[in-house]
């Protein structure tokens, strides 16, 4: 019991003495409490003197900027399809109209075609009927046809194209009277030279069946008779008939050969 009562005492004076003011305050006088601090930032708050921080946002996830680059993708897309649209229609336009001319000009150059095959024709006829006069003109007249000679050499297809297209045919002799006075015409315009000119006459068709320019068959011959050269004797070579211009004898001859040729016109 004494021991404890000892170390209460102890321990009450021990706290006496912590709780005790100093030395130089006595008791009952009122102590000084200490200053508390105001911040810095508080005060100048108070006064205005910092502005007040906004409030700091959220950040923009990163599907909301995807969601806004597709979208502006999208509507270059859009308006690049625009642009595209309003140029194909351009075109389409232009494609019409340049239709249109080609149409336009189809159409022209059938006239002109139309035209030049008249004007062809008209100049065929022309010259057909300025061949006819010439036959007659230059040339010797028989009955109602007209013969005259042309010096440029032809093959035998050359001589008849060239005969039609003058408006006459290659000469057919028909009987003694137009044979005398062809051969008689012909030694006149090449004398004293001989040369041979083509007639209308060939077997093509068949071997030894001489017909005409016309089809018709010929009846009347004057063919070369000689000892030594008698004709026809070309067999199937020969088959196109010239006439000899001293006597006025006929000849068989290549078809292919080159030579003068004979006309006639109706007069």
């Amino acid at each position: 019991m004494g021991i404890a009562a000892i170390l209460v005492t102890v321990l009450c004076m021990c706290s006496l003495s912590l709780s005790a003011p100093d030395g130089d305050s006595k008791v009952g006088d009122p102590v000084d409490a200490a200053p508390t601090e105001i911040p810095e930032t508080q005060g100048k708050q108070a006064r205005g003197d910092v502005p007040e921080e906004p409030e700091p946002t959220s950040p923009v996830s990163d599907f909301d900027n995807t969601y806004n680059y597709i979208l502006s993708r999208l509507s270059a897309m859009d308006q690049a399809i625009h642009r595209l649209n309003v140029g194909h229609y351009t075109l389409d336009v232009k494609v019409t109209q340049l239709v249109d001319r080609v149409s336009q000009l189809d159409g022209t150059l059938g006239e002109v075609q139309d035209t030049m095959q008249q004007i062809s024709l008209l100049t065929k006829e022309n010259r057909k009927e300025i061949g006819r006069l010439e036959g007659c003109q230059k040339g010797r007249r028989v009955g109602y046809k007209c013969y005259l000679i042309y010096r440029t050499y032809e093959t035998y297809p050359g001589a008849a194209q060239k005969c039609m297209e003058r408006g006459g045919r290659m000469a057919m002799p028909q009987d003694r009277k137009e044979q005398e006075a062809l051969a008689e015409y012909v030694k006149a315009f090449f004398q004293p030279g001989n040369w041979p000119v083509w007639l209308g006459i060939n077997d093509l068709r068949s071997e030894g069946l001489y017909l005409f320019e016309d089809n018709t068959r010929v009846t009347y011959f004057q063919w070369r008779k000689h000892f030594l050269s008698s004709q026809p004797d070309g067999g199937k070579r020969e088959n196109c008939v010239a006439m000899a211009s001293d006597d006025g004898d006929w000849w068989d001859n290549y078809c292919d050969r080159n030579m003068y040729y004979l006309c006639e016109f109706d007069a």
